[in-house]
């Protein structure tokens, strides 16, 4: 089965309160999931990472054969798709995490970068994420 992952993240304040959300699609755009979650205090980048990690895995979790993850970070996807290093030691740890659990599962997976306008659902989501977390 292929998964078609659209998800986003948020850090209010950076850092600041954080919120990744997702929704998964099949490849006939059949709706199979959305869901989104609260990170509590992180950074953008560790929203990011943690949100791809997140939802790779549970993309896995739900026999994905195939998984075309969307996101609208474009420094994200060429890290993902080893077209840009990586310094920060933390976010590579995160990355280090999400390498192994793809090379565990060692189906195909494309890291696929889309403008912000349409990812609006990915940014309503990550918005419920973050308001839980504030007081």
């Amino acid at each position: 089965m292929i998964l078609k992952v659209y998800t986003d993240w948020w850090a209010r304040g950076n850092p600041g309160s954080a919120g990744l959300w997702v929704y998964i699609i099949d490849e006939k755009w059949t709706p199979v999931e959305k869901r989104y979650k609260s990170l509590w205090v992180k950074t953008n980048n560790q929203a990011e990472y943690l949100g791809a990690l997140n939802w790779i895995q549970r993309a896995i979790e739900l026999w994905a054969k195939e998984i075309e993850l969307y996101m609208d970070s474009q420094l994200v996807v060429n890290q993902l798709s080893w077209i840009f290093k990586m310094k920060n030691p933390e976010l590579k740890e995160i990355k280090f995490e999400i390498d192994k659990m793809i090379n565990a599962w060692w189906w195909k997976i494309s890291f696929i970068h889309i403008p912000r306008e349409k990812n609006k659902e990915a940014d309503r989501l990550s918005n419920i994420a973050m308001d839980k977390n504030e007081i």
